[in-house]
């Protein structure tokens, strides 16, 4: 279980350098001490849950606590990766969070009936984004439990 406010290790699936950047700088604003890890593709996201290819080195690391993914990436969208995730036994307690600029109502349907945990709009200035992911931060760190995580699962 989480404890009060513990640190959070968090997955940003984001193919844009500019709003990972934002991401980590809104982060470090609300929220020192949570880890923030980046990839940039579905592929490099599966490959990192996975611990493949360039991510054989975290075999022994825990997986994040967080996913945060964008639907509009390259070689695999958001879309299929969240599909990927929730049907793995292995993933699917992770609780992934869309953030994306999509504001149709079809992906947010899709992203739901495929397990997303929250759609989050992606805010257009960083004090929104920094206030929109201390309030994600805070809710899955201080306010809801998750199981308990073991590395490989």
């Amino acid at each position: 279980m989480n404890q009060k406010g513990k640190p959070l290790t968090i997955l940003y699936a984001d193919d844009d350098p500019e709003d990972r950047m934002l991401m980590k700088e809104a982060l470090e604003t609300g929220h020192p001490g949570n880890l923030l890890h980046f990839v940039e593709n579905g592929v490099d996201l599966m490959d990192y849950l996975r611990r493949n290819g360039k991510y054989s080195a975290l075999k022994h690391r825990r997986y994040p606590d967080l996913i945060l993914l964008n639907l509009n990436m390259p070689k695999k969208d958001g879309r299929e990766a969240l599909e990927e995730i929730k049907a793995d036994p292995d993933f699917r307690r992770i609780p992934v969070i869309v953030l994306t600029a999509s504001q149709a109502g079809q992906d947010i349907y899709k992203a739901y009936d495929l397990g997303a945990s929250g759609f989050i709009i992606k805010p257009l200035t960083f004090e929104s984004l920094a206030d929109t992911i201390t309030t994600v931060v805070k809710y899955w760190s201080e306010i809801v439990r998750l199981p308990v995580k073991h590395i490989g699962y």
